[in-house]
C-alpha cells in the first residue's frame, strides 16, 4: 500500500487504529479515534484492563467512561492483551513509559520490548507512531532499527512517524481533542500520513521537519517547566527567610501583562514528564561533549524540596507545638501528584512518607482520589496502606496536617477546626480561617 493510498483508507475512516498502552495517555488517544468513527483495537499487557473497557469500564477516574459503553456495543472499540490482534491496524500508535534508571539515565526498555513483539505482525502499509517521551532521534535509533528486523523498510513498506503527547490529567479546560498535536515523521511520506490521522482527532496538526525535532519539542515543553518550577522553588525559599509571602509575590507578580507567566512552587515534581524527561536530554547531550548545568540544576533544586518540606515540618512543631517530629502523628494530605486526580506517578508525597517515617513520625495518609495505594515500583512497601477518612474525632489525634496535594474535595475548614498544626506546601489554606497554626512551606 502506497502512502497515498493510506491517506485515502484515513480520510475514508476506513483505517483500524491500534494503541499500545492503554494508560493515562493511550486510553484518551484511544477513546478519541473510537469517537471519531475509527475502529479501534487497543492493547495492554494488564488482561484486567481489557476486560474493564470491553465491558465499557474505566479504570481511571479523570478519564469520562461514558462514551466507552457505546464504543464497545458499536465494535469500534476493542482491548486485547493478544499482540497478534495489532496485525489487523493500519496505525499503530506506541504509548508506553519511558521512565528512568536508578542511575538516572533513559529506560527505554518498554519502547524496546514493544517494538521486539511487533516484528511477527508488522505488515506492508502500516504507520507507527511513537508517542513516549524520549531523547531525539530514538524513533530512528531505536525504533526503526529493530522494526527493520523484519525485512520490511521504513518509508518504502512502512512509515514511522513521531508525535509527542501532551496529556495534562485532571485539565477541564483542554482535551485529547483540543491540544495542538505536533507531528514529524521519517521521511516526508510518514509525516504526511501520520498528520492525517491526528487530523481526523484533534482540533490542529502542527506538523514538523522531522521526527528528530518533533521529539526536542516535547522536551523542551518539559524543560521550561522544570526550569522554571526549579526557580520559583528557590525563591520561595529565599523568601521564606526573608519573611515574604512567595504566594502573594506570584499574585501580584502576573499581574504584569508581558515578560511574565506565573508557576507555582510544590513540595516537589511529579507526573511521569517534568521530573524525568528533562534527563533524557542531559543523558544525550553527553554524546556531544556537552554538560547540561541550567537543567541538571533544576532537577537538584526540584528533588530537593521534600527534604525542605520535611524541615520545616519538623521545625515548625518544634516552634509552634515545643514538639520533635519523632514520635509526632502526622496527616499527610493528598497522595496523587497533582491536584483532582488519582495520578500518583512520580509524587513527591511518596518521598516525603519515606523521609518523615525515617525520621520517627507516624505517618496517615487521606486522599479522595487514591483510597489505597496501589503496587508502585519504588514504593512497594506502602502497597495496600489506605487512605484515612477525614472527621473531627479522627483529626484530633494529630499532632499536625501536612498539605502535599491540594485537592478541592478536601474540608480545609475541618482540617484546621480539628488540628492545632497545619504545614501547607500548596496555599490550600490561604481562604480559610480556624483555630490551627498555618505555616507555608
Amino acid at each position: 500500500m502506497s502512502s497515498d493510498d493510506l491517506i485515502a483508507k484515513i480520510e475514508a475512516k476506513k483505517a483500524v487504529v491500534g494503541v499500545i498502552g492503554l494508560g493515562y495517555v493511550g486510553l484518551p488517544l484511544l477513546i478519541a479515534f473510537g469517537q471519531a468513527g475509527f475502529r479501534t483495537i487497543g492493547y495492554d499487557i494488564d488482561q484486567a484492563k481489557c476486560e474493564q473497557l470491553n465491558q465499557g469500564c474505566c479504570y481511571i477516574a479523570h478519564i469520562d467512561a461514558s462514551p466507552l459503553s457505546s464504543l464497545v456495543a458499536e465494535k469500534r472499540l476493542r482491548a486485547t492483551n493478544g499482540m497478534a490482534d495489532l496485525s489487523e491496524a493500519d496505525a499503530l500508535i506506541i504509548c508506553v513509559p519511558t521512565p528512568l534508571t536508578k542511575q538516572r539515565e533513559p529506560d527505554l526498555s518498554y519502547v524496546e520490548k514493544t517494538a521486539e513483539a511487533l516484528i511477527p505482525y508488522l505488515r506492508p502499509g502500516q504507520v507507527v507512531i511513537l508517542e513516549s517521551t524520549t531523547w531525539p532521534g530514538t524513533t530512528q535509533e531505536i525504533l526503526q532499527s529493530i522494526l527493520e528486523r523484519s525485512g520490511l523498510k521504513s518509508g518504502h513498506d512502512f512509515f514511522l512517524a513521531y508525535s509527542p503527547e501532551r496529556e495534562d490529567p485532571g485539565n477541564v479546560k483542554f482535551t485529547t481533542r483540543t491540544i495542538p498535536k505536533v507531528v514529524g515523521g521519517v521521511g516526508a511520506d510518514a509525516g504526511r500520513i501520520a498528520c492525517a490521522l491526528y487530523d481526523k482527532v484533534v482540533s490542529q496538526v502542527v506538523p514538523v521537519s522531522s521526527a528528530q525535532v518533533a521529539e526536542a519539542v516535547k522536551l523542551t515543553e518539559n524543560i521550561f517547566r522544570s526550569v522554571n518550577i526549579a526557580l520559583v522553588n528557590e525563591l520561595k525559599m529565599v523568601f521564606a527567610r526573608m519573611g515574604i509571602d512567595i504566594w502573594e509575590v506570584i499574585e501580584a507578580a502576573k499581574s504584569k501583562p508581558f515578560g511574565y507567566m506565573p508557576f507555582y512552587p510544590g513540595p516537589g515534581l511529579g507526573g511521569h514528564c517534568i521530573p524525568i524527561d528533562p534527563f533524557y536530554l542531559t543523558w544525550k547531550a553527553r554524546e556531544y561533549s556537552l554538560n547540561t548545568r541550567f537543567i541538571e540544576l533544576a532537577g537538584e533544586i526540584n528533588s530537593a524540596m521534600p527534604d525542605y518540606v520535611a524541615q520545616a515540618l519538623q521545625n515548625a512543631l518544634n516552634d509552634h507545638s515545643a514538639k520533635s517530629l519523632k514520635g509526632s502523628r502526622i496527616l499527610l494530605l493528598g497522595l496523587a501528584y497533582k491536584k483532582n486526580v488519582d495520578d500518583i506517578r512520580e509524587s513527591p508525597a511518596f518521598a516525603l512518607l519515606d523521609l518523615l517515617e525515617q525520621r520517627g513520625a507516624v505517618v496517615d495518609y487521606h486522599d479522595p482520589h487514591v483510597s489505597v495505594i496501589p503496587p508502585t515500583r519504588e514504593h512497594a512497601h506502602y502497597t495496600g496502606r489506605q487512605s484515612v477518612a477525614l472527621t473531627a474525632e479522627g483529626l484530633s489525634v494529630y499532632d499536625a496536617a501536612l498539605v502535599c496535594t491540594d485537592h478541592d474535595a478536601v474540608d480545609y475548614q475541618l482540617l484546621t477546626d480539628s488540628v492545632p498544626l497545619i504545614v501547607d506546601t500548596r496555599n490550600a489554606m490561604r481562604t480559610v480561617s480556624g483555630q490551627a497554626t498555618v505555616v507555608l512551606a
